[in-house]
């Protein structure tokens, strides 16, 4: 990870681009100003992490039901294999 350390209206430029600009620093917050081409995504941070955690969780969840769905799965099938026997 690069730390720099910038002043208000200072700015980092990533590749021809991007643009981070520091728009002002007040107590414990810093306000930037991001310019990059409209296809590029920016986002949170803590946002990604929030919605990749509660992906993982229904991806949890998912996989007991198909768990769940399989075996009535067999056992709709064993009835109906015992049912064709009589």
């Amino acid at each position: 990870m690069l730390v720099l350390t910038r002043h208000a209206e200072q700015d980092i430029c990533i590749g021809p681009d991007i643009r981070i600009t520091v728009v002002s620093v007040q107590g414990g917050q810093v306000r930037l100003g991001i310019e990059a081409p409209q296809e590029v995504a920016i986002h949170r941070g803590e946002l990604l992490r929030t919605v990749s955690e509660e992906n993982e969780a229904a991806s949890r969840q998912d996989q007991g039901a198909l768990r769940g769905l399989k075996q009535a799965s067999r056992l709709a099938s064993d009835v109906s294999s015992q049912a064709g026997r009589r």
